[in-house]
This record gives structure tokens, C-alpha cells and sequence, in this order.
């Protein structure tokens, strides 16, 4: 199967050519997440955001990144991952999604994969109502690991995004 997918130094197979797309990938707990690598503007070291009243707690705050004040939103919060700890690992990853500026926090990033079409897997049905996965394109395998693929866009123009709007404006 490592012709389907390999690590993001250009190298696929020719035969994917077209089909193929290009995530970062990084930690959230003992998973691996991915997101389009074009949705990225720039990985950055934690530094502790200004915190904003009465946000939700998955808004961490606010950054001054060069004169743009930019949210940042902790997965692990969003996801209800369990207990959030930030080390020399912990990263903000800047996006630029839906015409806006948004950081996000992760474990630590872990690199950048090209896979082809036939390397992603379609998001399984869940039937409870609890468990959501409309933020999840789909499910990437390379070298047996599972890598979770984000739908950044929808996931940061849903409804409590708009939450980032009101609370930062």
C-alpha cells in the first residue's frame, strides 16, 4: 500500500497525479488528524493567547500574529478529548479559511502526506446522535495508521464559529 500514499516530498506515484492531495498532519491525544495542506498559512510555537469574556471554552483567546488579531480555538476542547496539557510540542496552526484568519491548537504537528484518492476511505455512519462527524471528510490509512482528514472549512464556518465572530468583534 506505500504507493498510495507517501510522505509530502513530491514523490507520489505518477498514476495518482490529479487525484492526489496534500494534508498536515498532527496529534490530538493518541489520534492523528489531517487537514488540507492549502488551508494553512503558517505553524507557529503556543504562546498564551489574551483570553476574551464569556467566550466558550474552546476559544482560547486571541493573538496579535503582524497587526491581524487572530482566534485561537483548542481542538482538544472542540473534540472533548479529555484532559488539555501544552508542552514545548504544543503548536498553533494559522489557517486561512473562509476568507478569515483562525488559529487552531494542537499536540504537535506531525508532517505532510500526499494521498491519493484510493488512500481515503469514506467516513463511517455512526448511528448516535452524540458522536459527530460532519467535520470529517474522511479517513486516510498510510503504513497501517489511521489518520482522521478534518473538514476545516466546515468546521470553522459552523454555526458556533460564528461564536469566533461575536466574540472577537
Amino acid at each position: 500500500m506505500q504507493t498510495q500514499a507517501q510522505t509530502g516530498n513530491g514523490k507520489q506515484a505518477k498514476a495518482a497525479e490529479g487525484q492526489a492531495s496534500e494534508f498536515l498532519t498532527f496529534r490530538l491525544g493518541q489520534e492523528s488528524y489531517g487537514i488540507e495542506i492549502l488551508k494553512v498559512q503558517e505553524i507557529r510555537g503556543y504562546e498564551t493567547p489574551t483570553a476574551i469574556a464569556n467566550a466558550p471554552a474552546f476559544i482560547k483567546g486571541v493573538i496579535n500574529l503582524r497587526g491581524v488579531i487572530v482566534p485561537i480555538l483548542d481542538l482538544r476542547i472542540k473534540f472533548n478529548l479529555g484532559q488539555v496539557s501544552y508542552d514545548e510540542f504544543t503548536v498553533a496552526i494559522i489557517l486561512n479559511v473562509a476568507g478569515r484568519v483562525v488559529g487552531v491548537v494542537v499536540d504537535a504537528v506531525s508532517d505532510v502526506l500526499t494521498l491519493s484518492s484510493e488512500a481515503i476511505r469514506p467516513t463511517p455512519e455512526f448511528a448516535s446522535t452524540t458522536f459527530d462527524t460532519k467535520y470529517i471528510t474522511g479517513l486516510g490509512t498510510v503504513e497501517e495508521q489511521m489518520i482522521i482528514l478534518l473538514d476545516i472549512e466546515k468546521l470553522m464556518t459552523g454555526a458556533d464559529m460564528a461564536l469566533v465572530d461575536s466574540a472577537v468583534h
